[in-house]
């Protein structure tokens, strides 16, 4: 499916849909007249095949409790084994209603309170909320930023993990904000140092789908075939994807069988919630029939940013714009145009637009701003309009 038939068949308005985006303005920026390009959400209907399948389901008209159906084991082991050479298998395999929450669990299962928990910034800010809001003790490496490429800086990471004792590792993999995908040999220099050191590891790989260029995706599941996976649990969701999330519905996957066995303890003790029939039954669909969508999907995301790269740089080559590896996030340093101090005022006043600020993400990411490019051609050229308009105004 070109971007076209996509774009014809999926795009949807949102607005007073009871959708955070569009219609819960007021509580995170004090305004209601912004054009929001901020929650990592799309503006796109989900694979028509999940919504059949979905209509289908809630024919049947009872709801009660339920298991996770065979063919969504079948359809999903068979994505990730076709695409990116992950081999999966059910015993490993627990859900939850969302990564977030399966972070917060499994930040209870393999650390104590006040161990240290490290995060590479500027990452995705709800991974700081979960450390600190289970009192665990929040320790940052930030990347290695060279005009706006990113790398992980091993010498630092190493001496925070020796120094502050670190027992986790939270890692975004593909990384937001900054869109890398990262190669087999940082993962596994990454890895193995967390072997050496004894510290775990959580990979969030819930943007792993959503790749831009020829670099493939390795999971850190696949990394030196497999060699970390009793180190290691990785999360993921068919939502960024598929446009789910209200689904509420995500992957635990645990290959070591003792953590296994001490996180069905410990969501049996907390009644965690496990994922929903209809999210289920709808991803089960969307992963059966979803590349044509997602093939649409990928190419509005890559016009988007190309019109937006084009447009900016043009106009003020200072900007720094980050290649876009993975996720449909575009991280912009604006920093050599409006003062960082300044920025959130200029963007929403001056502007008129509701972005992901970049000191959300971390102090690294300060004078940045992340816009969510997974939206129709007509927001993101009214969006530029807007921005060029307003730093026009604020060179002259």
């Amino acid at each position: 499916m070109n971007k076209q038939e996509f774009l014809a068949e999926y795009a949807v308005a949102r607005k007073n849909t009871d959708s955070v985006k569009w219609d819960n303005l007021k509580e995170t920026f004090d305004a209601e007249d912004l054009l929001p390009l901020w929650v990592a959400d799309t503006e796109f209907k989900a694979p028509k095949e999940a919504l059949e399948a979905m209509t289908k389901r809630i024919a049947h008209g009872a709801f009660g409790y339920s298991l996770t159906p065979d063919a969504y084991f079948e359809a999903y082991f068979k994505w990730q084994k076709e695409r990116y050479g992950i081999e999966l298998h059910r015993e490993w395999m627990r859900f939850g209603t969302g990564v977030v929450q399966s972070l917060s669990t499994l930040v209870n299962l393999l650390t104590q309170k006040d161990d240290a928990v490290l995060v590479l910034q500027p990452v995705y800010y709800p991974f700081m909320k979960v450390i600190e809001n289970n009192e665990r003790k929040l320790v940052v490496s930030d990347l290695k930023n060279e005009a706006g490429i990113y790398s992980m800086d091993l010498a630092d990471i190493e001496e925070k993990i020796t120094e502050e004792q670190v027992k986790l590792l939270i890692l975004c993999s593909p990384h937001n904000p900054v869109g890398r995908v990262w190669s087999e040999t940082e993962l596994a220099e990454l890895l193995e140092l967390c072997r050496q050191k004894q510290v775990l590891m959580i990979a969030d790989e819930i943007h792993h789908d959503l790749l831009l260029t020829d670099k493939p995706f390795i999971s850190a599941l696949e990394v030196s075939e497999g060699k970390y996976r009793d180190n290691l649990v990785v999360v993921d969701a068919p939502s960024k994807t598929f446009n789910m999330a209200a689904l509420q519905n995500s992957h635990v996957i645990i290959p070591n069988p003792q953590m296994r066995q001490r996180y069905d303890k410990l969501v049996e003790r907390l009644a965690a919630p496990a994922g929903s029939i209809l999210g289920k039954v709808a991803a089960a669909a969307a992963y059966e029939h979803g590349t044509s969508w997602l093939e649409g999907l990928l190419e509005t995301i890559q016009a988007n940013y190309d019109y937006v790269k084009e447009n900016l740089t043009k106009a003020y080559p200072q900007i720094v714009i980050s290649p876009l590896e993975g996720t449909y996030l575009m991280w912009i340093d604006l920093s050599a145009v409006v003062d960082p101090a300044k920025l959130e005022f200029f963007v929403k006043n001056k502007a008129g637009l509701a972005v992901d600020f970049g000191d959300w993400f971390g102090a690294s990411g300060a004078g940045h701003i992340r816009i969510n490019l997974a939206t129709t051609p007509e927001n993101i050229e009214r969006a530029v309009t807007a921005l060029l308009k307003a730093l026009d105004e604020n060179q002259s």
